[in-house]
């Protein structure tokens, strides 16, 4: 081992302090060597007290690696017990040291993990001055005192100052042996923390109390001041109080102390320090006595621990974060070592019977957390463990209720005996365990297990109460995580199902959709579009939003969905559609009137809703909007612009006017229907949102989904806060080869007419095998309005793709309807034929008159 320097002319095993003039006053103790260690093992300090117990100038100390400092035949043990204090915040224990005159001292070290506001950066290592190098004779004792009886004692017959175990007789005994002993007994069985620091403050005697507390042993502290065995500010406070004591001021007190396992002070202790006198009243040294106020301060900790879980349990959706947030705040604040099992498929009923038969368990180890840095890969999250049956786990989740349990308890014994996971836990140290099963709402999600094993003091009644509340806390977040899930997840289902599978088949509209469900926790809303082919190859567009989220906005948006669908199917108006559709929801509200759920029981009160029918022969479109944004059109040139459509009123409230807005689209124009969570970004205001959507829609694309796609990427840059729907639509147009009209006197003579002007017409398209049929229709249709309606009167023929159309226009508002012709009957049969050989027919309604339509499938069934 490299050797530190010594001083030029020095010889081995020479003293470093000078011999002086014979003293009369007593002796100035010697300083307590201390110095400070880096992370590296580099020296950073070095105190008076060292260069005195080692001879070394700090200017030959520091900056030096401390592990020249040891004996050059310091033994495995040694270098063992060094390493053993990695991870550990104190350390103690007995180290060869090398004098700087070579001379070999085994010292008892004391070593503190000194902390900052940031990370580890030091060890202060702390060591008395006195001690005799190996092979030499321990000095005598201080002038004008007899050997055994200095201030600390004599460890080889118990007769110092301070009482003697062997006789006790020592002053602050009983004159009597027996009694003596009781007054030892009483100093070192004390339930109290008591020490005893003579004139220099140095510890010289410290009870059962003061060990457990401090997890050191009174060997480890005789001789060190309070602050070099707590390095803490308040035991700073303590020992100028002690000094207080020594100089005459009387006993003093504050309420601090120091903490379990040498953590420093809190406000759980109270500490008095009381001045031992001689016979001739002079104070020789100091007693400190401290005590836990444990009902209070432990009350108080637990209701600060809980009153932290509301904040830090339950943060998010995620219940493995919220099982972790759970085993962070139990550890180390009530236990050493935390884990949360879950359950795949929580249980649900009532209170199992105590005497339910356990089973075995599978969970998954959700979260894990542990005092020591290292974690058993058994142990860590994700892993799965199975629960013998009749292990405490297993029983403790059958039960209904947490348990405690010591390591010498028969069932744990016997757990550790059947799974290897709980031999572990039990070999790492492991002396208290409490086990909580995970309930709520009347399911069982899991277990959570605490467990002790630093901590001296084991588990009790009220730290398992403590455990339960804080499982409770989780529990109810998991059980509500999950719940909102399994909601989340049948109101997409729902809402899938209710939004149209596939687009109708129909050649007036080129049209591409999305649906994008919000992607916050208020869950999926209840925004909806359709497409509903109408009578004369017209096409409705729709775009819906409905108030609120989860299933009952859903549940509504599939109610409004199927009355605007049985609404379009009369053929109405956009603007009286809507009207109606006010009117149901009116009704809606009304009946869910007496609902609880405030909140959703507005049956669709504020739901907007824009609807829109296009014509392919007159390439005009009419629009209707109750409360609903504007659709976007954009012309086959590129120009983009909002289509005037005046603003009415949400659905459900009633009384309001709906106003229909006309246009002329040419052919290849674009129309953009959208809900308004595509303008809702949150990182760019309103006209931004239109700037962005307007110049999606004006770039050319070959494809509608691919304009879709322009629109969604320009417009989001996150899941959306609400949900969008969006359809993008491009017109055509039937052209005047694909429709015929012919305008008709009000005679009957002229049914034979339109019949010929029919059949001449499919002759030029090349439909003569659809002859027969519509030669019947057009026969009864022109018959019925000539009988019942009033002139004008027109014929029109519409083909389209594989669907012809014939329709009679006449201007009477009066509607024909079906009758069952009774056996003798000569009328009544001519509709009823219509209605079988026709795919459909029926009559749409105009300001002036009425058409009566019937369509005919041109390929085969």
């Amino acid at each position: 081992m490299e050797r530190l320097p010594t001083h030029p002319g020095e010889r081995p095993h020479e003293s470093d302090a000078s011999p002086g003039p014979a003293r009369t006053v007593p002796p100035t103790p010697p300083p307590t060597a201390t110095a400070a260690v880096d992370a590296r093992g580099i020296v950073t300090e070095w105190s008076e007290g060292a260069r005195q117990l080692l001879g070394y100038l700090p200017s030959e100390v520091v900056g030096q690696p401390a592990a020249r400092l040891l004996a050059d035949d310091a033994g495995t043990a040694d270098a063992a017990a060094l390493r053993d204090a990695a991870g550990r915040e104190r350390w103690s224990g007995t180290v060869a040291l090398r004098h700087r005159d070579g001379r070999r001292l085994r010292r008892e070290l004391l070593a503190h993990r000194r902390t900052a506001d940031g990370p580890v950066t030091e060890w202060l290592v702390v060591s008395a001055v006195t001690g005799t190098p190996e092979g030499q004779t321990p000095p005598g004792p201080p002038e004008g005192e007899a050997a055994g009886s200095g201030t600390h004692g004599n460890e080889a017959d118990g007769s110092g100052t301070y009482g003697s175990e062997a006789d006790g007789s020592g002053t602050y005994g009983s004159e009597a042996a027996g009694s003596g002993r009781l007054g030892e007994w009483a100093f070192r069985q004390s339930p109290c923390v008591l020490a005893v620091f003579d004139a220099d403050l140095r510890l010289v005697r410290a009870n059962a109390g003061m060990e457990q507390v401090l997890s050191l042993t009174e060997d480890q502290m005789r001789g060190r001041r309070l602050p070099e065995i707590v390095p803490h500010p308040v035991s700073d406070e303590t020992e100028a109080k002690m000094r207080r004591v020594l100089e005459g001021g009387g006993p003093q007190h504050l309420r601090a102390g120091a903490g379990p396992a040498g953590t420093g002070a809190d406000d759980g202790w109270s500490t008095s320090l009381v001045p031992l006198k001689d016979p001739a009243g002079r104070v020789r040294a100091v007693c400190l006595a401290a005590h836990q106020r444990l009902q209070e301060h432990l009350a108080r900790q637990r209701m600060l621990l809980l009153s932290e879980a509301s904040a830090r349990i339950g943060t998010t959706a995620d219940s493995g974060r919220t099982a972790q947030e759970l085993a962070d705040i139990a550890v180390p604040r009530l236990a050493d070592f935390a884990a949360v099992d879950l359950l795949d498929a929580p249980r649900h009923g009532g209170e199992p019977s105590p005497a339910a038969p356990a089973r075995a368990l599978a969970t998954t180890r959700t979260a894990v957390r542990s005092v020591l840095d290292d974690v058993p890969a058994a142990s860590a999250a994700g892993t799965k463990t199975l629960y013998p049956a009749l292990s405490p786990v297993a029983r403790c989740l059958a039960q209904g209720h947490g348990a405690l349990y010591d390591a010498a308890d028969p069932d744990l014994l016997r757990w550790a005996r059947q799974d290897p996971g709980a031999a572990r836990l039990l070999g790492s140290g492991t002396h208290s365990v409490m086990v909580v099963p995970m309930r709520a709402h009347g399911a069982t999600l899991g277990v959570a297990l605490f467990g002790r094993h630093r901590r001296a003091e084991p588990f009790e009644a009220d730290d398992l109460w403590l455990a339960e509340e804080l499982t409770a806390k989780a529990a109810v977040s998991i059980h509500t995580t999950r719940r909102d899930s399994r909601e989340h997840t049948s109101t997409m289902t729902l809402q899938r199902s209710l939004l149209p599978q596939t687009l109708p088949d129909q050649g007036a509209l080129d049209i591409a959709t999305r649906y994008l469900p919000a992607g916050t926790r208020a869950g999926v809303g209840g925004d909806w579009f359709d497409v509903i082919p109408l009578s004369g190859a017209r096409v409705a567009l729709v775009v819906g939003d409905v108030v609120g989220h989860g299933i009952r906005a859903s549940a509504t948006m599939g109610r409004l969905r199927t009355a605007v669908r049985t609404l379009a199917d009369v053929d109405l108006p956009p603007d009286e559609l809507l009207t109606h559709l006010d009117d149901l929801v009116l009704h809606l509200s009304a009946d869910e009137g007496g609902t609880d759920d405030t909140a959703e029981s507005a049956g669709g009160i504020g739901t907007t809703c824009l609807y829109a029918v296009y014509d392919p022969v007159s390439r005009r479109c009419a629009l209707a909007r109750a409360g609903h944004p504007p659709p976007a059109a954009v012309t086959p040139d590129g120009a983009v612009r909002f289509l005037d459509v005046p603003a009415g009123p949400p659905l459900g409230l009633g009384g309001l006017p709906f106003e229909t807005f006309e246009t002329e689209l040419p052919e290849g124009s674009l129309l953009a229907l959208y809900t308004d969570g595509l303008l809702a970004a949150r990182d760019h205001d309103i006209d931004e949102a239109l700037d962005k959507m307007f110049a999606a829609l004006a770039r050319p694309a070959k494809t509608l989904d691919t304009v879709c796609d322009r629109v969604l990427t320009a417009m989001l840059t996150h899941r959306p806060d609400d949900d969008i729907a969006l359809l993008v639509a491009r017109t055509r147009a039937l052209h005047a080869d694909r429709v015929a009209a012919w305008d008709l006197p009000s005679d009957p003579a002229v049914v034979a007419r339109a019949r010929k002007h029919a059949t001449e017409q499919l002759t030029a398209w090349g439909l003569d095998d659809a002859a027969f049929i519509t030669e019947l229709t057009v026969s009864e249709l022109v018959t019925n309005a000539i009988r019942y309606g009033r002139p004008p009167i027109q014929l029109r023929l519409i083909h389209e793709d594989s669907t012809l159309t014939c329709e009679v226009f006449d201007s009477s508002s009066t509607a024909p309807h079906m009758r069952r012709a009774r056996t003798f009957d000569e009328g009544g049969r001519g509709l009823l034929l219509v209605g079988q050989l026709a795919r459909r027919w029926g009559t749409r309604h105009a300001l002036t008159g009425k058409t009566v339509w019937a369509e005919q499938s041109l390929s085969p069934d």
